[in-house]
């Protein structure tokens, strides 16, 4: 599905781990049952539709124009995967900045990205050489993002980038 071993991994993690079994759905239907007849809350989890008392709507938690963004580059992957992976990022900074990553050769879902912006690398370091490889082809090999952070800034320093 992608290029990225690790982001299919990740798809199939998440799969499997929201198939409906005998025990989910029990829970689910539990849930449903005791946030029905809990009073009306600002809206958190759900927010009663015009239809009654029993009715909720749900709420989105990711905007849905990330969630388009990201429906074109993976349109195969289920909804809700894109869904809390869009979260994330969103909260995170803007959409074009999401995109930006994305087009350095990261998948919308690899939440590593979140990571390595965290300390610090640029979606443009990850195309830079550390050696005969690029910052890319360190992080997924399973360099730290902090290693390759201090080994950009002394190839700054030095004046060799």
């Amino acid at each position: 599905m992608l290029d990225d071993p690790g982001v299919d991994a990740l798809v199939k993690q998440w799969t499997e781990e929201r198939s409906q079994d005998a025990e989910t759905a029990e829970i689910n239907r539990i849930a449903s049952e005791w946030l029905a007849e809990t009073p009306v809350s600002a809206g958190i989890p759900g927010q009663r539709a015009a239809g009654g008392a029993k009715s909720f709507v749900s709420v989105d938690s990711a905007d849905p124009v990330f969630v388009a963004a990201m429906r074109e580059r993976l349109p195969e992957v289920p909804h809700e995967l894109l869904a809390s992976a869009a979260a994330w990022w969103q909260m995170c900074g803007g959409l074009a900045e999401a995109k930006e990553w994305w087009d350095a050769g990261i998948s919308p879902l690899d939440q590593r990205a979140l990571d390595w912006r965290a300390a610090g690398l640029t979606p443009s370091d990850l195309s830079r050489h550390l050696g005969p490889m690029t910052v890319l082809q360190h992080l997924r090999r399973g360099s730290a993002a902090a290693w390759c952070v201090a080994r950009l800034n002394r190839q700054r320093r030095d004046g060799v980038a």
